[in-house]
């Protein structure tokens, strides 16, 4: 193919040009734009000079696909993208088509020291140059064919060129025929009597490989995996993938293939043969440096855990046997989180999950497990024992640690913890955690009217790893040990110039997993106290006995109360998926004050309470969904719907302030700072940006388009909806403030940029947004977009919000 290129400017003609661009970008008002083609035209020419004489840059490839007619377009996307990412080697970085890496690399120059500063400089912002070669064209042709052919497409052939960009640059071309796909005809499963035989066809109704679908080299590898994971399931402890043979006939015609699977003749013996469990042998205080008193079995003793033998099923002898003179642990544990058993046959999974769930419990600190044969069980069986090795952590340890953190109200500063952990607190592997906290919290971007907030506390939490219950429950106990979470906490937050607010809570729940997916937490038993003191601040008093702010100001007064229930439903995709498409939900239910308000009286004002004190009843439901599009390597469209309700009922006619919804602020509608906007028309008051109080009813979207453009910083592009109603007709904040068939009308909706900086361990996020509708504006008024003028500073520093936080909004 014919190249084209660009000829080269001599100095007096590369002047001319330098003049005539100058005339027409200052005629057309560009002054930025001139400079910017001014220096690419001069790097341009300087990249150029630089490159090895006959050599050109390499700057990507493109793909012609000519596919049969059975090929779908969709499919020939996939291709094509499938192939761009195989292609090597990579470009260099361009920005408009131009290297300014690479123009950089020449501009620093050779440096004279391999380590000196020009070398570093180098290194960190310049990129050398890729070259164009022959030979990576054939490498890249070689290995794209036979990629198409591990996916089904079978006579592929393929034709790589080179075509210049202009006089330096060059892409590669590749032109593919791609003819019709390979589609699967049938799969068989053959084999002899033996055991291991059986085993596979036992396994065979679970295949991956299915008539019809087509045939990918990857699905086959995967079947041989599976294969041999369901055998070892089966007690054969040798077995590998390996040893399964996939057998493929093509000449059935009409692009059909079939597949046969067997296990291969000549594995060894010992891969043949299921094997039971004899003895285990549990060894808690493992160190190297004491590992001959540690494994001695003379000091072994029995523990009471139940084998299959005692179950009264015919199974070879075997015992538990824990090495622990000083009985550290209570035997019971190891029953709780051992799932393989003396007397069962072999079980891969139970293992595993036997291994996850020691690793889960915190405790001990290096984990190893052998497995050593002891002979034969049966003609066609044969006996092994285990034995672990567990090496623990400090029982107890004491930490101080100080830590920056930001909260979804723009409230951002820092925390000093002090903590005590006692891992093994009852001997089976409980963990007690005492934490006394103090920290300041300074509110980000809200305009000089945020307010300083300053946090003391202490809590407990008693986390065992079991289910603990005055009645038996059941669980699957293939899945991951359950957790029972025992806390108790109080904590005092000094709102500056306003009041002193403390909250006693405490309570007890169970979290557990049914999947790696799914994760349940519920807490039958959740009680909170908060009372607001010391609030004779000039500033409360001001508020108190302002006419608009008044009644938010005075509900604070009132104690809070609550006595609930609480679940957490929690559901993301698997972690392991390289899908473009991943989603995340989550649902909260919380009850509170029903069964109280069955067994409690009202008194002579109509209010339940205990101990003199009125309780909050309400019922509250949230739900918050998350859905992530991978467009592109480096392109990610992330989205949120959340959605909320609370419905207050008999002791109470609002939500209790701190159960209550808000929008506004850095993970939410982010063009309005926290609570600015609602409930519904509620028009905020000016001042103070007051942190209490919100709305019944919550709806919120956002959505998000996320660019990487370097490892190290990130762009996004950015659009938030949402608000907050009462769920009464009379509220707090008066009429406008109900949830009504008009609510789409009363959204607050903004969007902006945002600039990430991902520093591996976490992520700084910077949003700046703006109001694109405003709902406490009088209907008609709302939507603002006409009036957006980024040259008027009265309009920037009223309507552009800066919102500085940790980690991705969602």
């Amino acid at each position: 193919m014919k190249s084209t290129s660009t000829p080269y400017h001599s100095p007096s003609q590369a002047v001319h040009i330098r003049r005539l661009m100058r005339r027409s970008l200052y005629c057309i008002g560009g002054p930025i734009i001139h400079c910017t083609l001014y220096i690419t035209i001069l790097q341009s020419c300087n990249v150029a000079k630089h490159l090895p004489t006959g050599e050109k840059l390499y700057v990507g490839a493109d793909f012609v696909l000519k596919t049969d007619s059975t090929i779908a377009k969709k499919e020939k996307e996939r291709l094509v993208t499938e192939l761009q990412a195989l292609a090597r080697p990579r470009p260099n970085s361009r920005i408009f088509g131009f290297p300014y890496k690479v123009a950089f690399y020449y501009f620093v120059g050779e440096p004279k020291k391999e380590k000196g500063f020009r070398a570093g400089l180098r290194r960190k912002f310049g990129e050398a140059p890729v070259l164009a070669s022959a030979r990576g064209l054939a490498a890249n042709g070689q290995l794209m064919g036979n990629t198409l052919e591990n996916e089904g497409y079978f006579g592929t052939s393929l034709q790589g060129d080179f075509v210049d960009v202009n006089g330096y640059q060059t892409k590669a071309r590749y032109t593919i025929q791609v003819p019709q796909r390979y589609l699967i005809d049938s799969v068989s499963f053959i084999g002899d009597s033996t055991l291991v035989a059986r085993a596979m066809f036992n396994a065979s109704p679970q295949s991956f490989l299915k008539a019809g679908n087509p045939f990918v080299l990857d699905v086959v590898k995967a079947e041989k995996e599976r294969i041999g994971s369901a055998i070892k399931q089966r007690g054969f402890f040798y077995f590998l993938p390996d040893y399964v043979t996939v057998l493929t006939d093509t000449a059935v015609g009409n692009h059909r293939v079939r597949f046969y699977l067997a296990i291969k003749p000549d594995i060894p013996a010992a891969a043949k043969v299921p094997y039971f469990l004899r003895n285990i042998y549990i060894f808690p205080n493992y160190t190297l440096a004491t590992a001959r008193t540690d494994t001695n079995r003379t000091l072994a003793y029995q523990a009471p855990i139940p084998t299959a033998a005692d179950s009264g099923k015919t199974a070879p002898p075997g015992k538990f046997y824990i090495v622990d003179s000083s009985r550290v642990y209570n035997p019971v544990l190891f029953e709780d989180v051992i799932s393989i058993r003396p007397g069962r046959r072999y079980n891969s999974r139970a293992q595993d999950l036997s291994l996850s769930r020691l690793v889960n419990l915190g405790t001990f600190k290096y984990i190893r497990n052998r497995f050593e044969p002891v002979g034969r069980y049966g003609r066609d069986s044969a006996l092994m024992d285990a034995n672990y090795y567990l090496t623990p952590l400090p029982k107890r340890s004491v930490r101080l640690e100080v830590s920056g953190n930001s909260r979804s109200n723009n409230l951002a500063g820092t925390l000093l913890t002090a903590s005590y952990i006692d891992r093994n607190f009852l001997r089976r592997a409980e963990q007690l955690q005492v934490n006394a906290t103090a920290g300041i919290d300074l509110q980000i971007g809200a305009a000089g009217r945020g307010v300083t907030n300053y946090r003391y506390g202490i809590d407990a939490t008693l986390s065992f790893p079991r289910l603990v219950s005055p009645f038996k429950i059941r669980y699957d106990r293939r899945s991951i040990l359950p957790k029972t979470n025992l806390t108790v906490g109080y904590e005092i937050l000094q709102r500056d110039s306003l009041y002193n607010l403390s909250s006693a809570r405490a309570s007890f729940g169970y979290a557990f997993r049914t999947s790696n997916r799914v994760e349940h937490s519920f807490s039958p038993f959740y009680v909170n106290y908060v009372n607001i003191y010391n609030f004779e601040q000039p500033k409360f008093i001001a508020g108190l006995l302002d006419t608009l702010t008044g009644p938010t100001y005075a509900r604070l007064l009132k104690a809070q109360f609550i006595l609930s229930a609480l679940y957490t439903f929690n559901y993301n995709s698997d972690p392991q998926t390289r899908r473009r498409y991943t989603n995340r939900l989550t649902i909260n239910m919380e009850p509170a004050g029903n069964l109280a308000g069955l067994l409690i009286k009202p008194d002579d004002t109509g209010y339940k309470n205990i101990a003199g004190l009125p309780f909050a009843q309400f019922f509250r439901f949230d739900l918050d969904t998350r859905h992530y599009f991978q467009l592109s390597p480096k392109l990610t469209w992330a989205n949120r719907f959340f959605g909320g309700v609370g419905i207050p009922y008999g002791n109470s006619n609002e939500m209790p302030f701190i159960r209550q919804y808000f929008i506004g602020g850095a993970n939410s509608v982010r063009a309005f700072r926290p609570r600015a906007a609602g409930p519904g028309t509620y028009t905020p008051a000016k001042g103070t940006l007051f942190q209490d109080g919100g709305g019944d009813i919550k709806l919120e979207v956002n959505t998000e388009l996320r660019a990487k453009l370097t490892s190290l910083l990130q762009l996004a592009a950015f659009v938030d909806a949402g608000n907050v109603w009462s769920y009464a007709r009379v509220s707090t904040y008066g009429p406008g403030a109900e949830f009504t068939k008009d609510f789409a009308k009363q959204l607050a909706i903004g969007g902006g940029i945002g600039l990430r900086i991902d520093l591996s361990y976490f992520l700084v996020r910077a949003d700046l947004a703006t109001p694109f509708s405003i709902p406490y504006l009088p209907e008609g008024q709302r939507w603002v977009l006409n009036k957006i003028n980024f040259r008027d500073r009265d309009w920037r520093r009223d309507n552009l919000v800066l919102n500085i936080a940790v980690g991705y909004p969602f």
